[in-house]
């Protein structure tokens, strides 16, 4: 399951995936996330929370590569992960050396309330 929203009022996109994930759900994510940046604004952030997926079909990778490449010509600013099992991670740091440019800031939590934290510094 993909779950997406942006708070307008603080420029955050959250991108919630959970259960197992397939390329039909990533693709309906990479147009809901269109949508919601067609009239954006810059300074954009990002919180991606991994807590509660149990796997990802490969065959997602594409629609997580565009959505990088959109969030990056959209202004992104700062990317906050949430990540608790390392062993979940489904390699979105090795994407964003290729997808992101230099300067924008990523951090890497484990819980909510760390990365609520990162997200507020």
């Amino acid at each position: 399951m993909v779950q997406i929203a942006l708070e307008k009022s603080t420029n955050l996109l959250r991108i919630s995936y959970s259960q197992r994930v397939g390329p039909d759900e990533m693709q309906r994510g990479e147009e809901e996330v269109k949508g919601l940046l067609a009239n954006g604004q810059p300074g954009l952030r990002l919180l991606t929370d991994l807590s509660h997926l149990e796997s990802m079909d490969l065959a997602c990778l594409p629609y997580i590569k565009r959505v990088m490449d959109l969030l990056n010509k959209k202004g992104l600013e700062r990317v906050v992960r949430i990540i608790p099992d390392p062993r979940k991670d489904i390699g979105l740091n090795i994407l964003s050396l290729f997808h992101y440019r230099r300067g924008i800031q990523i951090v890497t939590c484990q819980t909510l309330a760390e990365a609520m934290q990162a997200l507020g510094g």
